[in-house]
């Protein structure tokens, strides 16, 4: 049994009041731990909120220039009927994620090109996204056929199927 004083405690000594002091000072550790972890995670949250709605401005913005696309290409489409297509559907989808989009379709004989530009809206203050989407394709066109069969060669073509009269 450790020794008492007279008046009935235990002695201090250098090592329980060490000890003492060691174990009481950890007040308001939390809240300090609290204060610098919260803003850090909340910078996590907005940065992963961030990324997406600049992946969404990407999709919307891909979307738009295939929709281009496909009304340009047609065979006698051109590329205002791309333009007014790829703007109406940036009209409808992209009034959230993307802003400030610039469509742009160029057609000539053989081929059409749409480029869709703009920046994905800012969730974190003083953060610019660039978006771009480009889609290039061949005018769809019609080839005759050119290799048409005689009566001659589908008579001797069914001769050889083991059809025919």
């Amino acid at each position: 049994m450790p020794a008492r004083h007279a008046s009935g405690r235990r002695p201090r000594g250098p090592l329980t009041r060490r000890l003492r002091r060691a174990l009481s000072g950890d007040r308001g550790e939390v809240t300090v731990e609290l204060v610098i972890a919260t803003p850090l995670l909340l910078l996590a949250l907005l940065a992963i909120i961030q990324f997406a709605v600049w992946s969404h401005a990407t999709h919307v913005a891909q979307t738009a220039a295939s929709q281009a696309l496909a009304a340009a290409r047609v065979q006698h489409g051109t590329a205002g009927a791309g333009h007014a297509a790829g703007q109406r559907l940036l009209d409808d989808l992209a009034a959230g994620p993307l802003r400030d989009p610039r469509l742009t379709v160029v057609r000539d004989a053989t081929s059409v090109s749409v480029s869709v530009r703009g920046e994905a809206a800012a969730v974190l203050p003083g953060v610019q996204l660039h978006v771009h989407a480009e889609t290039i394709g061949e005018v769809e066109r019609f080839v005759p056929n050119v290799y048409e069969l005689t009566n001659s060669e589908v008579l001797s073509f069914e001769d050889l199927s083991g059809g025919g009269g």
